[in-house]
């Protein structure tokens, strides 16, 4: 392992370690995901098998797409000013590590535990569903197409969302403030996914397949983007 690959992955190691020792992220991690699960879950566990038939025209799976566009915006939103805040953000900005490496390690410090967490209940929602729904609404609510855009777009969204909410997190002054930007700026994707999921805006694979390549594109830039916005001195001198 090279110099470079060091000092992500140690900088990884102590977001981490943080991430578990702070009690607010953890609490936001969790609603989060109960509010995108449990009501679509209390409303598919009500539906009769008569009812059933009306899923196959919806995708309702898609709505459980804003949790990977919302959980990872909240930790990522306090990644810079968190530690700004916290007075740890200076000793590491006068080390020689580079700011695409620190930024870097912070996205895939948030990254990796929304997207479990986004598959995670993912998975025992389809679970409750299977062996608590009315006959037939398992089958008329679980399809490949819709299991497949779950698995493709959960990691496309938490790219998104987390670039989103780093770039916030380094020109404000207030955790709350850059948090509560932060799921301001991943509304529009959610609004998106849930209009397809309720069949408002019709589900296609060109559809599919243009919302995947605009989101690979900004989660590409997103890193450029956020590295240039990234000004070391301001932030050592607390000027933004």
């Amino acid at each position: 392992m090279n110099t470079r690959r060091r000092h992500v992955r140690a900088i990884f190691i102590n977001e981490v370690r943080e991430l578990r020792r702070n009690r607010s992220l953890i609490v936001g991690m969790a609603i989060f995901p109960a509010v995108f699960c449990i009501q679509p879950l209390v409303q598919v566990l009500l539906l009769s098998s008569s009812a059933s038939t009306g899923l196959r025209s919806e995708h309702v799976l898609l709505y459980m797409l804003g949790i990977p566009a919302l959980v990872p915006s909240f930790i990522a939103a306090y990644s810079v000013v968190g530690e700004r805040q916290q007075g740890t953000l200076e000793p590491v900005l006068t080390t020689p590590i580079l700011r695409e490496e620190l930024l870097l390690a912070k996205a895939l410090a948030a990254l990796i535990p929304s997207v479990a967490i986004a598959y995670i209940v993912f998975g025992l929602f389809l679970i409750c569903v299977e062996f608590f729904a009315s006959p037939g609404v398992a089958t008329a609510l679980i399809r490949l197409p819709d299991l497949l855009a779950q698995l493709a777009f959960t990691p496309l969204l938490a790219g998104f969302s987390i670039w989103a909410a780093i770039l916030i997190s380094t020109r404000s002054n207030d955790v709350r403030v850059a948090q509560q930007l932060a799921v301001l700026a991943n509304l529009p994707p959610i609004a998106v996914t849930t209009l397809i999921a309720f069949n408002v805006i019709p589900a296609s694979l060109t559809t599919a397949l243009v919302a995947a390549a605009t989101l690979l594109v900004l989660d590409a830039a997103g890193w450029r983007i956020v590295a240039a916005a990234f000004d070391r001195e301001k932030l050592i001198t607390g000027t933004h």
